[in-house]
């Protein structure tokens, strides 16, 4: 298994939300075509039109709202992990919500 930093962006002004390591499993990445899509941190289906999604979501939203998301989404992930097919793959989408929150959480505390 390898190690890697991945960086929580904003698609629009590719700015760095936050940092975090993350464990790279192989089924993070899928084949399309001729093309390797990052499915868990760049899926593609969240990345059309001129702002990424979630940071429509958190442009939209109250702050507690917005952090509410972040971790229905985690408990989303941990909750289908075992009957999707997709195990360690919903297991990374689980960890990159929860990163995001806790990314959010940590920016609200040193406000």
């Amino acid at each position: 298994m390898l190690r890697h930093t991945i960086s929580v962006t904003s698609q629009d002004q590719g700015e760095v939300v936050g940092s975090k390591m993350w464990d790279e499993y192989p089924d993070s990445t899928e084949l399309r075509g001729d093309s390797v899509v990052d499915v868990v941190n760049k899926p593609p289906h969240y990345n059309t039109g001129e702002i990424e999604c979630i940071e429509y979501l958190k442009d939209n939203l109250p702050e507690q709202a917005f952090l509410g998301y972040l971790e229905g989404n985690t408990k989303k992930y941990l909750h289908r992990w075992r009957y999707k097919g997709k195990a360690s793959q919903d297991l990374e989408k689980a960890k990159w919500y929860l990163s995001y929150l806790q990314l959010e959480v940590a920016k609200g505390e040193t406000k």
